[in-house]
């Protein structure tokens, strides 16, 4: 491969680079006394994080995920993801582009991520192959910004023709796209993001530099733009602009840089937040998150107290009103309204970007006010979403983490998707120890999360080794090396989901009771092997859907529990697992049977059989269920009423059906005369669908009665969210005219659709044609069926 031998010829680079301090670039946290800020913050900082390499993972299911990553990060090709930077610049690629997202408009957004995880893996690892490989990506692109002569690195299709009109103030978007190029700026960020990054992270003075050119070039492209264009622009996504040059302004102290991050303050959205106004239901979650990080950056560097009143109105509303169980949120990437979650389950909930952007504000809310409150949440999310969005043998990752009950995960592929979750992915797995512990102001030291390592505090001359099987074991065990006795407080987060959390210091009880921020302290002179032993009682207990008290999703200790159910979605006719029992204490819904694996069985409650429940964060392929319907005896004679009359009125509607389509079945299709033009097929929750893009049209044969009148039944899928309207024609005559974005629930609609008697008169078939309007798509439509009324 051709980066070997520029990996050979610059490897005395790599050591020289190796031995520099590092700090954190991606979301940066402030770290104490860090001299490479040359702007301080204008606010007291509480909690600093620690450098990725002082804190060291060991062996836990966190590890392994770390470790699975790595093996695909080592698989990818940098040249590869350089090949469009190249062609761009002018240069010859020295790879073939890869597929997926980074052969279509979001070219390039995958450097920047990949960029930034090997750079913070090997500010844990100092593995040099990986310090290698940010030496090369970074040398390729100043090559390419070089070539350029403007300062930009890009890789998005018809970027010269999209920024020439940009900055001549010719700005046209409809959310995602910004003159015909698909979120040109989230991209850009994402490049940005990386070089800061591989700066921050590996000292690499000339991303540094590269990602000043890039920065230098958007002020010159967006100067002339007054504020009504601006906000314009800032209807399409644009990632996390803002804070990219909020962090290069501490880094430089260049004042430009931070008015260049209030070019890209979206008023829209940001103003009605710092009043206190939840306007996100029908907003794109991850296009948001990014705004918030900004502001919460810019807090800690100017004092602005309406960027503090965002981030801290954001996150509440975000984790309080919005979030599932994973602690993920968004069904089909949006928002709906705030605490109505019930009706929102589907194979398209929780985006994983959406959580690690969450995460990232997490950490800058508690580095201004720690509280175990913000690290329960963290817990959570860290346990339950980005941990269950990959799998632990492939290390592939999950764009979607479905909460459908009775639905199962779909993980990328290596080297055909490059969506933005697999971005993002890239990143999750190799920094599950940036928040375990922070250093206090006042010379503590906060044990946040309970994850096995060893936390190297350089300044103290202290070593924290933390070790445990947790949460299989409630047991946690710190130890303390140090050369000489010091003195300082050690916090440990008081979980929410414990009650009676016990301390021992070289074995003798310590009664301590939690602090306002929900830490239990520890001062005391320290020496060497002192041992801190950690007693936190797990229980099962239940988080009930905002809008259904009677779905539930079971958990042990922080662990979100799923049931499994085979490796074949459930059979309809049975339905998913429900339970049903007079018991209102969980812990006797379920009974464990490996303590070690956290399994479970329920008891004789669940219906129509025992589901075996293990941690979520462990499924792989097969199909599960992490919430779950709770009846008691009594209601469900009710329910199973219901579900009789539904059979009943199921079996009515057959014997009145004169034909159906299985849409995007190759026999069925044509024994239907399925013809299009621009038409796309795909499969989504658990049916196949087709639809059109770009115009075209849909049309099929269906069987009729002609001596009765006749109704087209065509099954949609609600909250798309997209241009989706179009008109139903019968034989050529217009029958009726459909917009699928006023079905608002996520789930299956059968749209019925009355047809005048004449139009079948005579006739043993119609012809049903699915015709979009300007600019729209004709579906996506699941089925269709014709009934005589």
């Amino acid at each position: 491969m051709l980066i070997n031998k520029w990996l050979k010829f610059n490897l005395c680079a790599a050591v020289v680079l190796s031995s520099a301090g590092l700090v954190h670039a991606q979301s940066y946290v402030p770290e104490w006394n860090d001299t490479r800020m040359k702007v301080k913050t204008q606010v007291p900082i509480k909690a600093y994080t620690f450098d990725l390499k002082d804190v060291q993972l060991l062996e836990s299911p966190f590890k392994q995920a770390m470790k699975v990553d790595e093996a695909y990060l080592l698989s990818i090709e940098p040249d590869r993801l350089l090949s469009a930077f190249r062609a761009h610049s002018g240069l010859k690629p020295k790879g073939r582009q890869y597929e997926g997202w980074e052969s279509s408009g979001l070219a390039g957004h995958t450097l920047g991520h990949y960029l930034s995880a090997i750079s913070m893996h090997y500010a844990s690892t100092r593995d040099p192959e990986f310090l290698k490989r940010v030496n090369y990506i970074v040398s390729e692109l100043n090559e390419c910004q070089v070539a350029r002569k403007t300062g930009y690195v890009g890789a998005i299709p018809k970027e010269d023709t999209v920024w020439a009109e940009v900055a001549r103030g010719d700005i046209r978007s409809r959310g995602f796209d910004l003159n015909g190029g698909w979120s040109p700026w989230y991209t850009v960020h994402k490049v940005m993001a990386g070089l800061l990054d591989a700066y921050l992270y590996t000292n690499n003075k000339q991303a540094l530099q590269i990602c000043k050119g890039m920065s230098d070039w958007t002020g010159e492209t967006i100067k002339n733009l007054d504020d009504e264009k601006l906000q314009k622009m800032l209807l399409c996504e644009y990632g996390g602009m803002a804070e990219t040059f909020t962090n290069l302004y501490a880094i430089t102290g260049e004042k430009k840089y931070l008015d260049l991050s209030y070019k890209f303050y979206d008023k829209k959205v940001l103003d009605p937040l710092a009043q206190k106004q939840d306007i996100l239901p029908g907003k794109h979650s991850n296009t948001q998150i990014p705004k918030i990080i900004a502001s919460a950056r810019r807090y800690e560097l100017t004092g602005d107290t309406k960027d503090k009143a965002i981030a801290d109105f954001f996150w509440e509303t975000i984790v309080n009103n919005h979030s599932y169980a994973t602690g993920g949120n968004s069904n089909y990437e949006y928002l709906s309204e705030p605490g109505k979650l019930n009706d929102r389950l589907t194979e398209n909930t929780t985006e994983t970007c959406n959580t690690y952007n969450m995460l990232k504000l997490t950490r800058h809310l508690f580095a201004v006010d720690p509280s175990a409150n913000l690290m329960d949440f963290y817990e959570k999310a860290l346990y339950n979403h980005i941990l269950a969005s990959q799998n632990h043998e492939t290390g592939m990752m999950c764009y979607f983490v479905p909460l459908r009950m009775g639905g199962t995960k779909h993980y990328s592929t290596p080297f055909d998707d490059f969506t933005c979750c697999v971005g993002s992915g890239m990143e999750n797995h190799v920094k599950y120890n940036e928040s375990i512990y922070f250093r206090g102001a006042d010379g503590s030291v906060y044990v946040n999360l309970f994850i096995p390592s060893v936390l190297n505090w350089r300044e103290k001359g202290v070593t924290i080794k933390q070790e445990g099987t947790f949460p299989s074991s409630d047991h946690i065990a710190l130890s303390i090396s140090t050369l000489k006795p010091a003195t300082f407080a050690i916090r440990i987060r008081k979980p929410k989901w414990t009650s009676n959390a016990t301390l021992t210091v070289n074995g003798k009880q310590q009664k301590v009771t939690a602090d306002a921020q929900g830490y239990l302290v520890l001062t005391r002179k320290w020496s060497n092997n002192d041992k801190i032993e950690y007693t936190t009682p797990e229980t099962i207990y239940t988080e009930a859907m905002p809008d259904n008290a009677n779905r539930r999703a079971m958990f042990y200790g922080p662990v979100l529990l799923a049931g499994v159910l085979g490796n074949t979605e459930p059979d309809p006719l049975k339905g998913v697992p429900v339970l049903v029992t007079s018991e209102t204490d969980p812990a006797k819904w379920l009974q464990m049977v490996d303590k070690k694996q956290l399994s479970f069985n329920t008891t004789s409650s669940s219906r129509p059989e025992e589901v075996k429940l293990i941690p979520f964060n462990q499924t792989k392929n097969e199909y599960y269920s992490v919430y779950w319907d709770v009846f008691t005896p009594e209601t469900w004679a009710v329910q199973q009423k219901a579900y009789d009359e539904q059979k009943k009125k199921q079996q009515e509607l057959e014997a009145r059906t004169t034909d159906i389509l299985r849409i995007g079945e190759m026999q069925p299709e044509r024994d239907h005369n399925f013809v299009g033009e621009n038409a796309i097929t795909g499969e989504d929750h658990q049916k196949k669908f087709r639809s059109t893009e770009n115009g075209g049209y849909l049309a099929y044969e269906m069987k009729v009665d002609a001596n009765a009148q006749n109704t087209l039944i065509n099954t949609y899928w609600g909250m798309d969210n997209r241009g989706r309207m179009f008109d139903i024609l019968i034989d050529g005559v217009k029958l009726d005219t459909e917009d699928l974005n006023k079905y608002k629930e996520s789930r299956f609609y059968d749209i019925s659709y009355t047809i005048p008697i004449e139009l079948t008169k005579g006739k043993q078939k119609v012809t049903v044609k699915l015709l979009p309007k300007k600019d729209n798509s004709a579906g996506p439509v699941y089925g269709s069926r014709m009934v005589k009324n």
